[in-house]
């Protein structure tokens, strides 16, 4: 269960688009270099989780180009050694570097530690390469027929949060291959892409500061906090 009173809502550079900017996985919480100490302090308190501050192919939309789980991290491919090395020496994980012209590692694909679902028209190299790197069974799919599945739904290990207009039959494959029950719901005040604005792992979440009450109730459902 998230812990009570610990702050949720957070922007970043007056942004509420949040899962732009930051990503996370179970142990970790990675968010552009240049960011204040005091948000740093919480989402780390929101995630349970230890801060990693980066550039990553010099960009600060870090939540677009790193994806990952409990066993490695994948970045885009225009990551510089120095940042990728940077990763590795502050997590003890192993970096790789994603195989396919498809950059945008975060909005491309949607996973946790046991499963991926990716773009559709992602390479059958690149899908060997999570497979074999990040030990994840690897689907390709839409959520709500968007390709860019990463933007357009949240799995964490307890649950999955999917764009309000996935279908049915969505929502029954992201279960049936992620083996979670997922709920429908929206960030910002209506917002459908939740992955754009919400950050989250089995011990807690972070979301956009203009997410109402009403969806902040949704997402403890979905993600199992209540």
């Amino acid at each position: 269960m998230a812990k009570k009173g610990v702050k949720r809502l957070f922007s970043v550079d007056g942004s509420p688009d949040i899962g732009v900017f930051v990503t996370c996985t179970e142990d970790f919480v990675f968010l552009p270099a240049y960011v204040n100490e005091k948000l740093v302090r919480g989402l780390e308190e929101a995630l349970r989780t230890k801060a990693v501050k980066v550039f990553v192919g010099e960009s600060i939309l870090v939540g677009l180009f790193v994806v990952g789980n409990s066993r490695g991290l994948v970045v885009t491919p225009y990551a510089l050694d120095e940042e990728v090395e940077a990763l590795r020496k502050e997590t003890g994980l192993e970096v790789w570097r994603l195989p396919d012209k498809l950059s945008a590692v975060g909005a491309i694909i949607l996973m946790n530690d046991e499963v991926a679902l990716v773009h559709p028209e992602l390479s059958e190299r690149a899908v060997d390469f999570l497979k074999r790197n990040l030990k994840v069974r690897v689907y390709r799919g839409t959520v709500a027929s968007v390709k860019n599945v990463g933007m357009a739904a949240v799995a964490t290990n307890k649950g999955i949060l999917a764009h309000k207009d996935a279908s049915a039959e969505e929502l029954e494959f992201l279960e049936e291959i992620f083996g979670l029950s997922a709920e429908v719901g929206s960030v910002n005040f209506g917002s459908p892409f939740v992955g754009a604005a919400l950050v989250a792992n089995s011990k807690g979440y972070a979301v956009g500061d203009e997410t109402s009450g009403i969806e902040l109730g949704v997402i403890e459902s979905a993600l199992g906090f209540v």
